[in-house]
Parts: structure tokens; C-alpha cells; sequence
């Protein structure tokens, strides 16, 4: 740790130095004179100077803390969001969206009518249409409809309110997601949980706002991005914490490292970080120095959070966690002990839901069922328990995919696949959301008798990201962040509140 110390003094002396020779002091006029004159037009290069009020030298509770909580636009329906993401894109046909017509024509050759002009990720030639692959009922007071897949949600089908006509625009993984969570196909956009961190931060001081948990195996084909913080502070990017093993890496100090040395230690990164900013106002280094003390703050924190030893085997039970591992149902009781604990953004993300039918595990009929029992009986746990704590009522429950999967048999090149399968399919899928502000046992938007397109209630990703807001107590268009020269939102230019949804 002294050597660690050391090193450090003599990199920062070293700067200090490099900073003084002559060839710096030119590469700083040659730089500088453009910054001198973009400066009267931008107001200097700090963004905290804002008509001449701060100075760069001056700190707000808001920029040594980030995560400070904020008020947002109008009084919030919720105060955390748990998005639970099936990343691969779940079959909407075999699980909430019933098509009685679509098992009649089971077998048929797909009419051209309705594979003209569209783009689909493999289908090539004439498919088969395929009917839905499991049972449906109609279940609860409210009558929608649940698939045999599923037996278990059933029970809370009344607290949850359907999307049944979503749609976008991308047909690939990555980019679909991308869109899903950013609103944006291409990289470089934050996240709608850095979003929802950034405009009211977190109410637990010890902990990140924006935590992640990931299952499946594997992470989402769009990689880290999706919970990243684009053009936004890299401070309001989510955490990735594990349910298996420790559940942030390097949580621990070294041996012979004292609590109160850490301390020192980070005490004094921070006046160094404090005088960088008065040099450079880059507020990057303000994020630097609230992750410092976020660090410290975890390393009592996190372990207590993240253990699921200490629930009462009757919640062990219902959520169906396998302690040790990691797993679905451990993260979504994970989730449940984050809002508890004031997390503001919790997200889910489990890999494996692609169902083309090249493989056994990777079919609707085989595969997608098996998906369907590793979530069925947590998420129903999930929402009952958040019920019966008083907690479903401050907290909005997302769940959905990237899009959805076509009526059509997925063949690729008029060749048979080994299993049955679906290819991407954007022009309508289903999504549903719980808690705070929604209408229960609500269903919105119709597809037509085959489950191709939507029909009634159609609704938008910029859609669901503009009513995730304002139940957050965001004006989505007013909800703004200045990068490169112009305002930017989650919802880009468009989105409308989903209205009939809300209680």
C-alpha cells in the first residue's frame, strides 16, 4: 500500500512537471486561443458556469454528490423501476397473445401479401405459418389471456397491464436493444436508467442508483451499453452487481488495509481531483470523485444488500432461489432488497430467449418453455411480494424483450429447421408493466387474427420510454441534456404517453 501511495505522488509531481515544460505551455496557446474565442459564444468551457453564477472553484451538494436526490417535473407515480429484459426477444404468440385463427392455419404457406416488402433477420422463400405451441386461458377478473407456459403469473395477471401491439423498427439483436434501452439503434446514448439516475438520483446515499443483474449465462447482445451513460456523466452508468459469488469485484481491501487509512486515502485523491477541476472543469473528474466515495460507502453496504441468506425460507420459497448460483430468481429477489433499500433503476437482463429452432434449447416448443419456468415463478413472486410490503405502489415493474417473434415457421432458404422456431419480428409484440400508476388488469392494443401486425392501440418504443418518464414525474420533451450543440431526449422527437394504461 506505501509503495501504491508513492506511486501515486510521484505520477501527480510528474504532471505537475510535464505541465510546466515549454512544449506544453505551446500545445496550451495553440488550443487555447480557439477556447478563448469559442468562449464568449459558449460561455466558457465549464458547464457548471451558467451565465456568470458559479465559478468553477465552487461546489454544490448536486456536483460532489451526483446522486443527490432531485425533484423531478411533477409529483412521480413511482420512486424505482425494476426492468426485467429478456434479451433474445421472447414469443409474444406462446405466452399472452392468443391466436385461435393462426392454430387453424397451421401448416399453411405464409400468404406473399404479407412477406412482401418486409425485412426479416433469416426467413427466406415461403414459410409455413405455425400456431401457437401452447394452451391459453383466460385468467383473473380481468379475462386476458395467459398460456399454459406461464402457470404461475396467472395469479397477479390482475396486477399488471398489457402492451399488445409494440412495435419498432429494428429487426437485429444488438441494435433492437440498443434501441429498447437508449432510444437510439446506434451506440453513444445513455440508458433510460442513467436517465432516470441523472434526473433524480437515489435515495440510499451507500448505494449505486442504477444497479444491473444478469442471467442467462450471458450478457445482452448489445454488451454493456445498454445500461451505459452515453454523453451523460459516466457516474450514472449502472453497476453491474453478480448474485453468484462476491457481488462486486474488489469490494474488499487489501490485507493490512485499515478502514480509516482508506479513508485518508480517499480523502486525498479528492482534494487532488478537487484542484484538477479548478484547472480543467471537466466534469468527469467530479463523477471520478463521487465514485471514489461511492466505493467506500459499498464496501459496508453491498454485502448486506446482496445477501439472500438472511431472507426467511418462505421467501426463498416462493421466489425459488438457488442460493450460490446465479439465476434468475435470485436477482429478481435481489431487485425486490434494492427498491427496499432505495435503488432508484434495477434492471434485469436474461439472456436466452432466441427461438429459431436450430437447437433443442433455442425452439418454441422445448426451449421457450423452459425459459417460461425459470422466470414464471419469480416474477409472480416478485410482484406479490412488492404487494404485500406496501412497495408495488411506489415501484414501476417493466417487463418485455426487444421485439417479438413471427406467425410464420422459421425456415431459411425453404429448408426446415431442425425445431420449431420464429424469426424477429418488430411489426408487433408484447410488453406489460405493474405497479405504481398503472391501471390493473388493463390490455391495450390488438393485433390482427394472426398476431402479424398490430391493429389497434399500436404504441412505439419512444412510446413506453415517454410513459416510463412521467410515471418517474418527467415531461418527456421538456426532459432534456445539452450535448454537441442541441438538446437531446430519450424519446428523440417523438413518443406519446400511453394514456390507457394509467390508473
Amino acid at each position: 500500500m506505501k509503495d501504491q501511495i508513492e506511486r501515486l505522488v510521484q505520477e501527480h509531481l510528474a504532471r505537475e512537471a510535464q505541465e510546466k515544460t515549454r512544449r506544453h505551455f505551446i500545445k496550451s496557446c495553440a488550443q487555447g486561443l480557439g477556447g478563448l474565442a469559442l468562449s464568449s459564444i459558449f460561455m466558457g468551457c465549464d458547464p457548471l458556469i451558467k451565465q456568470g453564477k458559479k465559478s468553477a472553484s465552487t461546489f454544490s451538494e448536486r456536483d460532489l454528490n451526483p446522486l443527490a436526490t432531485l425533484a423531478p417535473h411533477y409529483g412521480p407515480k413511482v420512486k424505482s423501476v425494476i426492468y426485467l429484459h429478456m434479451a433474445g426477444a421472447p414469443s409474444q404468440l406462446e405466452m399472452f397473445d392468443y391466436k385461435p385463427k393462426l392454430h387453424k392455419l397451421d401448416g399453411q404457406d405464409c400468404p406473399e401479401s404479407l412477406l412482401a416488402g418486409k425485412k426479416f433477420a433469416f426467413i427466406k422463400g415461403t414459410p409455413k405459418l405455425m400456431g401457437p405451441q401452447a394452451e391459453f386461458k383466460q385468467e383473473g377478473e380481468s379475462g386476458n389471456w395467459v398460456s399454459n407456459f406461464m402457470p404461475h403469473f396467472k395469479k397477479v395477471v390482475d396486477d399488471v397491464a398489457f402492451l399488445k401491439a409494440v412495435h419498432t423498427d429494428q429487426f437485429n439483436h444488438g441494435p433492437a436493444q440498443l434501441f429498447m434501452h437508449t432510444g437510439s439503434a446506434r451506440l453513444g446514448r445513455p440508458s433510460i436508467g442513467a436517465w432516470a439516475t441523472y434526473g433524480l438520483g437515489s435515495e440510499n446515499q451507500n448505494l449505486p442508483g442504477f444497479v444491473v443483474l444478469t442471467s442467462g449465462g450471458n450478457t445482452p447482445d448489445a454488451g454493456k451499453s445498454v445500461w451505459g451513460s452515453g454523453f451523460l456523466p459516466s457516474v450514472y452508468q449502472g453497476v453491474q452487481c453478480r448474485s453468484k459469488g462476491d457481488p462486486v469485484l474488489y469490494l474488499e481491501d487489501p490485507d493490512g488495509v485499515s478502514r480509516d487509512l482508506k479513508k485518508s486515502t480517499i480523502d486525498a485523491i479528492t482534494k487532488i481531483n478537487k484542484e484538477e477541476y479548478a484547472k480543467y472543469a471537466d466534469p468527469e473528474i467530479l463523477a471520478r470523485i463521487n465514485q471514489y466515495e461511492m466505493a467506500y460507502r459499498m464496501q459496508i453496504a453491498v454485502p448486506e444488500v446482496m445477501n439472500i441468506n438472511n431472507e426467511p425460507e418462505h421467501i426463498k420459497e416462493m421466489y425459488g432461489v438457488e442460493p450460490g448460483k446465479e439465476s434468475f430468481a435470485n436477482n429478481c429477489l435481489l431487485a425486490r432488497k434494492l427498491v427496499e433499500d432505495g435503488v432508484r433503476f434495477v434492471q434485469l437482463f436474461d439472456w436466452g430467449w432466441d427461438s429459431h429452432g436450430v437447437v433443442r434449447s433455442g425452439s418454441i416448443d422445448k426451449g421457450l418453455r423452459n425459459k417460461c419456468t425459470q422466470i414464471d415463478r419469480p416474477i409472480t413472486a416478485l410482484i406479490m411480494d412488492l404487494k404485500q410490503r406496501g412497495l408495488l405502489d411506489d415501484t414501476l415493474i417493466v417487463w418485455g424483450g426487444e421485439f417479438g417473434r413471427t406467425p410464420m415457421q422459421e425456415n431459411r432458404g425453404n429448408k426446415k429447421m431442425p425445431y420449431k422456431g420464429r424469426d424477429h419480428h418488430g411489426d408487433a409484440f408484447t410488453m406489460w408493466m405493474a405497479g405504481g400508476g398503472i391501471k390493473k388488469g388493463a390490455s391495450h392494443g390488438q393485433t390482427d387474427d394472426i398476431g402479424f401486425s398490430g391493429v389497434e392501440g399500436r404504441v412505439s418504443v419512444h412510446d413506453v420510454h415517454a410513459t416510463i418518464l412521467h410515471l418517474l414525474g418527467f415531461d418527456h420533451e421538456e426532459y432534456t441534456y445539452e450535448f454537441q450543440g442541441r438538446p437531446f431526449r430519450l424519446t428523440d422527437v417523438e413518443g406519446n404517453i400511453i394514456k390507457e394504461i394509467l390508473s
